[in-house]
């Protein structure tokens, strides 16, 4: 039962402390029901005497739950203290939450989000434990353990979080393997749709859910939060799928191989991991439904939910349409957002009937909201009721949806005519934009950009490359109906054309510089907006710029394991490019003979890197015909090695003779690996040296990772084991902060190897099963002087363990190549300890 508001709540600065009984249910049983009542009574005892005792306030209690508010850091965590020590002798234990804020104080009770972030905390621990956040723990005295950076299921940013004492305690409840977004806001209302939809992903007859509505009613919150609260049954990991800003159905299981971490062959990657995966925005690529079908049918602790405006069509699909919020959901959503304008908004009866007038939709709440440092509840009531009132005889499958675009355009036509004009330029974008690009592109302004933020018409979310900036798909609609009523898109959309081709002819280069890491990830954060100038190319006819923009971006493809999806825009191009220039020719078949390179197709790579050679020799463009040299080579190392050698000899005098250091480089590269291969240790050694030295000059991870892992190979053919453990540590951790798979796939053979060396059969056998599995999802093959490298391997490691080989290689490969990587830096250090190395 609800406790009422005291009027003696401290205000200002104050730490509010939740507590909660572990495993209640189970004590209730074990008890019977009137030694637990006493025992209940007791533990509420304990608990009020301890907050008294240092001028905690009981604000709440709610079935064996307390909510206390505390002046003063150091008084909550004492109570806490004592409270859990008097209650350690009996059946009943307690976990306990603190955070420390300055909640706004209203008749209502305090507002904000600092209440929930404490009863978050609690939610994680376990019974004796007494979590404390950082703003608590910098305010008191008390021995502490800081348990790390967690994320609490109300999907904000990760909270440091502290343990009073040095007790241990299994792992905290917290979000540990996800990649769900960080919350802007707190979550407000929906609790019978929150319960209704973990009830339904708890049970094991729905496995694919679809919550279906129009824009606007908060589908994707609702989702998120529920994907949240069902975590823990969930070990392998609960991962959001955006999928707003594609067209094409065939990203969709690409793009929820990315975030696995697979990129390809989901099925196995999958296999029998108790995963859910939340795919967001499903109704334009609707085709696609069928592919998670089929993913259920051979996963069977898989699960999904599903955004979508209307349903996929499939079997085993369950439906939950979203409603519109309650009334009194939809007035405390519709304060918590007026109050972040004004934290003096009060409740009102125009409140209470604006939200019904915008049908209690999240998004059209917000929308008006906003609008509150201008207009009162009264006038927004006046003004957004003759705008819904003209679209009464409207035709339409959702009224809600009509209620939404009349809130939208009311918002627009209160923007200024700067405002507008932007607010329909940013549609062009797929996924977001960098502020540069939004200045570039759409001609924005700093004032125009940040009254569309205040607005919300626009959204910004914090990276390691500055703001980006994006649209809801809904408004995101809107504002793209408008371009082309104007029929200002074809401008526009050539604009960002050639920003994006501007932006990978920088970048190219750029990926195998000193700054190759910031590269990747720019080109990551803009991948969907490289997509939309691709299909803008295409669907225009102009193969010409569409191989340009594909040639050019194929080294972050490559690297990144992205083959399916680069080959099929390789082949889209080329069927619009009849009379693309040489230069754009060159440049598509250089890219898409990486991509058969790296399938194993090693005809067609050869095919098309002679062609795309001739074509740069002829071109005069001496730095991409020596990389298309230095691959050609390799399509001619198992059927002729000396022509393969002389082609690498040609490679290395064309960049020396250019100034291309890290042309030479390379070949230098590839010949010391030819050299490895015929046992010519020294010439083998000399030239990685001199390759490793010039990558290093330059700043190139990639070029030095592969050197570094030829260096391990011969120091571990010499005996000298803790010098091929220092190298291959390096090459690993080189490759891996670039998410180089490729390399990454011949260079964990070696560090099985150089582990059975060092004595630890097990993890050497585990890595072999976890390389398998990355080169089989990948296509990548080994050339014949890696594969008896790994074969020999294999033999001895099988041999080593006997029986306990199977068990060995089924753990290896069911592993991600995050945990692989760890795998392998661990074993080596660890065994390079034990053997005294």
């Amino acid at each position: 039962m609800m406790t009422p508001v005291r009027r003696d709540l401290p205000s200002g600065t104050v730490t509010f402390l939740f507590t909660d009984i572990a495993g209640s249910t189970r004590l209730l049983h074990e008890l019977g029901p009137e030694r637990y009542a006493e025992a209940l009574a007791e533990h509420r005892r304990l608990i009020r005497e301890a907050s008294n005792r240092y001028k905690g306030v009981e604000v709440d209690t709610q079935g064996d739950a307390f909510f206390f508010a505390f002046p003063t850091a150091p008084g909550a965590i004492a109570a806490a203290e004592e409270m859990t020590e008097a209650l350690a002798s009996g059946p009943i234990h307690v976990r306990v939450g603190l955070h420390t804020g300055t909640p706004l104080l209203t008749d209502e009770g305090y507002v904000g989000a600092d209440v929930n972030r404490a009863a978050r905390i609690a939610a994680v621990g376990h019974a004796g434990q007494v979590l404390v956040s950082a703003s608590t723990g910098q305010l008191v005295a008390f021995e502490l353990t800081d348990l790390g950076e967690h994320r609490l299921k109300d999907l904000s940013a990760a909270e440091r979080v502290f343990q009073l004492g040095d007790t241990e305690f299994p792992a905290l409840k917290s979000l540990y393997r996800t990649n769900l977004p960080v919350a802007v806001t707190p979550f407000i209302g929906r609790d019978q749709e929150l319960a209704d939809i973990v009830t339904l992903l708890s049970g094991e007859e729905t496995r694919l859910l679809t919550l279906t509505g129009p824009g606007g009613t908060g589908k994707t919150r609702l989702a998120l939060q529920a994907a949240a609260e069902v975590a823990d049954s969930f070990p392998d990991g609960v991962w959001w799928v955006p999928l707003a800003p594609l067209r094409d159905p065939n990203l969709v299981l690409e793009s929820a191989a990315q975030v696995l971490g697979s990129r390809n062959g989901l099925v196995d990657h999958i296999a029998d991991k108790q995963l859910l995966c939340l795919f967001d925005n499903f109704e334009q690529v609707v085709e696609a439904g069928a592919g998670l079908a089929g993913l259920l049918t051979s996963c069977p602790n898989l699960k999904f939910v599903v955004t979508s405006r209307e349903r996929l069509r499939v079997r085993g699909e369950q439906t939950y349409p979203v409603p519109q919020l309650a009334e009194d959901d939809a007035e405390a959503f519709f304060l918590a957002r007026a109050r972040a304008v004004d934290p003096s908004f009060t409740e009102s009866e125009a409140v209470a009937e604006l939200c019904v007038r915008l049908d209690q939709l999240p998004l059209a709440l917000e929308l008006a909201a906003a609008r509150t440092a201008l207009f009162s509840p009264k006038q927004l009531l006046e003004r957004l009721s003759q705008r819904l009132d003209l679209l009464k005889g409207d035709r339409d499958t959702d009224p809600r949806q009509r209620t939404l675009r009349a809130t939208i355009e009311w918002s627009y036509d209160l923007l200024s005519k700067e405002e507008q004009e932007l607010f329909g330029r940013l549609s062009v974008f797929a996924g977001g934009c960098s502020y540069e690009a939004a200045e570039e592109v759409a001609s924005a302004e700093p004032d125009p950009l940040q009254s569309l933020l205040d607005k919300s018409l626009l959204r910004r979310r914090e990276t390691e490359h500055g703001p980006r900036y994006w649209m809801l798909e809904s408004i995101g609609e809107y504002a793209a109906g408008l371009l082309d009523q104007e029929d200002e898109r074809e401008d526009l959309r050539e604009r960002h054309f050639r920003f994006y081709l501007a932006l990978v002819e920088e970048a190219e280069p750029n990926l195998t510089g000193s700054e190759q890491r910031r590269w990747y990830e720019r080109v990551a954060l803009e991948e969907d907006n490289v997509r939309e100038a691709l299909t803008y190319a295409c669907d225009r006819g102009d193969g010409e710029r569409a191989l340009m923009l594909a040639g050019t971006t194929w080294r972050f493809w490559w690297t990144r394991g992205q083959i399916a999806e680069a080959s099929r825009w390789y082949e889209r191009a080329f069927a619009v490019a009849a009379n693309a220039s040489e230069i754009a020719r060159a440049r598509g078949l250089f890219g898409a003979a990486h991509m058969a390179e790296a399938r194993g197709d090693v005809e067609q790579a050869r095919t098309q890197f002679e062609e795309s050679a001739a074509l740069l020799r002829r071109l005069g463009e001496t730095r991409w015909l020596v990389l298309a040299l230095n691959h050609l080579s390799g399509a001619y190392v198992d059927s002729d090695p000396q022509h393969a050698k002389a082609i690498l000899i040609e490679a290395l005098e064309l960049a020396e003779a250019s100034g291309d250091l890290r042309g030479a480089a390379i070949a230098k590269g590839n010949l010391a690996h030819m050299f490895l291969a015929e046992g010519d240790d020294e010439r083998a050694a000399a030239l990685s040296e001199e390759a490793l030295e010039a990558h290093r000059a330059l700043g190139d991870i990639y070029g030095a990772a592969t050197c570094l892992a030829s260096l391990a190979i011969i120091a571990h053919r010499h005996g000298d084991l803790d010098g091929a453990a220092a190298n291959l540590r390096e090459s690993l951790e080189l490759s891996h902060s670039i998410h180089n798979v490729l390399t990454l796939s011949w260079t964990l053979p070696i560090a099985a190897a150089l582990v059975l060396a060092l004595g630890d059969p097990y993890a050497a056998a585990r890595l072999c099963a976890a390389d398998e599995e990355l080169r089989r999802v990948h296509s990548f093959d080994l050339d014949p002087f890696e594969r008896q490298e790994l074969d020999d391997t294999l033999k001895a490691v099988r041999t080593a363990l006997g029986p306990g080989f199977e068990e060995a290689w089924a753990a290896g490969a069911d592993l991600d190549l995050d945990a692989t990587v760890d795998l392998a830096l661990r074993a080596l250090d660890a065994s390079g300890t034990a053997t005294g190395n």
